[in-house]
């Protein structure tokens, strides 16, 4: 008899809240952005293995600028590892689409890779903080999710949380319509993950056998269960996820060192 063949799990790169500016000698409430995604990706690169696909789950140009999208573009193009992004709150749609789109840096929304099948959603409200998915998307979303096999896991990303992380000031700026939403995946077994960004810390939470996990900013960090806008001094981070084939997941949580002199009586950003 031969040998039954065992099969390695996916490897994904979750990178949030980048935050970045055309100019890279600007900073972020004293915090140079730039510089603390160079180390975070120098970090991710140092490692073995390298991840099979990085999703890129929002608030990449604080500018919303061509031109910090197309510097994005070339640092990521230089990882060569599959690339996958959302917009966020601070993002803009159409600079991005015309500019994130060259491999491997890729505007795909549905991916298949490996057993698992990987959904992007777009959460962005021009002109405001909070999220909210519009009636194409959750369509959409329907329509996506009918289409996986049962036995198929499924991960869902978007920017904004459906889920309160205990500070009020950033509660109101997630998902809107999380009803809708969840009234969507809780029909569907085959999801099994939902990765969010926004929150710029790490936060974790199960409903009905789905588990949602939010991840560190590249950046600054907020103060977790804060009532109003707090900075913490926690390092930057990114998070890792060992997908297997049969729905089960590890996730780890990298933190990257980095010295900055943060501005902490900032009461906004």
């Amino acid at each position: 008899m031969g040998k039954t063949r065992k099969t390695s799990p996916l490897l994904v790169a979750q990178i949030s809240d980048l935050h970045l500016f055309a100019d890279d000698r600007r900073d972020l409430l004293g915090w140079n952005t730039w510089e603390s995604l160079e180390k975070t990706l120098q970090q991710l690169e140092s490692s073995s293995p390298h991840p099979d696909l990085i999703l890129l789950t929002g608030d990449l140009a604080q500018d919303e600028s061509e031109a910090a999208y197309l510097k994005i573009l070339q640092r990521f193009v230089t990882l060569g590892i599959p690339t996958y992004w959302l917009p966020g709150n601070h993002d803009r749609v159409s600079a991005m689409e015309r500019v994130l789109d060259r491999p491997p840096v890729f505007t795909d929304k549905t991916i298949d890779k490996g057993n698992w099948k990987f959904l992007l959603l777009n959460t962005h409200v021009p002109g405001e903080v909070y999220g909210a998915l519009s009636e194409e998307s959750l369509e959409w979303l329907d329509a996506e999710l009918s289409q996986v096999p049962v036995d198929r896991p499924t991960l869902i990303a978007m920017h904004h949380p459906p889920f309160w992380v205990d500070s009020p000031w950033l509660d109101r700026s997630g998902l809107q319509n999380t009803e809708a939403f969840l009234s969507i995946v809780d029909r569907y077994s085959q999801v099994q993950l939902v990765l969010v960004g926004h929150v710029h810390q790490e936060f974790e939470c199960v409903r009905q056998d789905v588990t949602y996990l939010s991840t560190p900013s590249t950046c600054i960090q907020f103060m977790p269960k804060s009532s109003n806008f707090a900075l913490d001094d926690a390092q930057p981070g990114f998070r890792l996820l060992h997908l297997h084939p049969d729905g089960r997941f590890d996730t780890v949580v990298e933190r990257v060192c980095f010295d900055q002199q943060l501005n902490l009586a900032a009461q906004g950003y």
